[in-house]
């Protein structure tokens, strides 16, 4: 006989507001425990210094990770100025002093060199994996890595507040693989400056933001008064800019069993014009309940993740 399977069936999305001093897997543990549920995942790791919007997928859900993996983010951080760390961040050791201030003025003059596609080398203290192991660990242990530049996009950046001479907080919008302390660094460097980032918080990816976020403890308090539900989100939610098709039940159940459906000339016209660029993805839903994320090719949907959600 086989092992019985740990834990309850629960799909759907948490948006987590990850409280700091707390990193991505041990708050995935902790809701994966709250929910009782057999699977989770995460998308998009928070370092334990930052709070704000963790996206983490239950059951079913976690067959839609990949597709936030380029979802848009924003970011709201604070600069100190006049101290330059080693990982850029306040637990840092410190490298560098300086009695540069730069002006609100300096700082909008300076923003826009660091938006559009951008290329960007990542922080010594990373998770990038440098032969075999992470960079961070190597940067522990006094290994100095080389890291090569990557082309990043940011799609905003502003400065949003400015508390007194040593702060100052930018919020910026960007997409995947934009490291916030590297932009700090980045820019100080610009402004003949020192500096280290004092403050991170992830208000939005995707569609998940701190409007439809929910913390530790209110997870807790649903769960104890039996309303866990309350604190999920459809797994559909991370799949907001994928056209969908409504499908008939016969069609529905071809596309479970894992075989493709045929299109009507009006419905490959229909999804061709919301297609996002470069994308052939559809999701297939039957009477409002995801059945399939399928490829749309010569007329046809053909079924790529199939969801047990019935």
């Amino acid at each position: 006989m086989g092992r019985r399977k740990r834990g309850a069936i629960v799909n759907g999305w948490v948006c987590l507001d990850k409280p700091l001093e707390m990193g991505s897997t041990e708050a995935v543990t902790r809701v994966r425990r709250l929910f009782d549920a057999r699977k989770a995942g995460h998308a998009g790791t928070l370092d334990p210094l930052a709070s704000g919007i963790l996206p983490i997928a239950l059951g079913e859900a976690t067959k839609t990770v990949p597709f936030m993996m380029d979802a848009e983010k924003v970011y709201r951080f604070t600069i100190h100025w006049g101290i330059s760390t080693d990982s850029v961040d306040r637990e840092g050791e410190i490298v560098a002093r300086s009695d540069v201030r730069p002006t609100v003025e300096q700082l909008k003059a300076a923003l826009p060199a660091f938006v559009g596609e951008i290329d960007q080398v990542p922080p010594a203290f990373s998770a990038i994996k440098v032969d075999g192991q992470r960079a961070y660990d190597l940067a522990r242990d006094g290994v100095e890595v080389e890291l090569k530049a990557r082309r990043v996009t940011v799609h905003e950046a502003a400065v949003t507040a400015a508390p007194d001479p040593d702060h100052v907080e930018i919020t910026l919008r960007t997409g995947k693989g934009v490291y916030v302390r590297s932009l700090a660094r980045d820019l100080a460097a610009a402004l003949g400056a020192e500096g280290h980032v004092s403050a991170l918080r992830r208000e939005r990816v995707g569609p998940f933001s701190t409007d439809n976020a929910v913390t530790l403890d209110l997870l807790a308090e649903m769960v104890h008064r039996g309303a866990a539900p309350e604190g999920l989100l459809p797994v559909a939610t991370a799949l907001d800019d994928i056209p969908e098709l409504a499908v008939t039940d016969q069609d529905a159940f071809q596309l479970r069993q894992g075989r493709p459906i045929v299109l009507l000339p009006r419905q490959v016209e229909t999804l061709r014009a919301r297609l996002r660029e470069g994308s052939r993805t559809v999701s297939a839903v039957q009477d409002g309940t995801l059945v399939a994320l399928c490829s749309m090719r010569a007329g046809r949907l053909e079924p790529d993740r199939v969801f047990n959600l019935q």
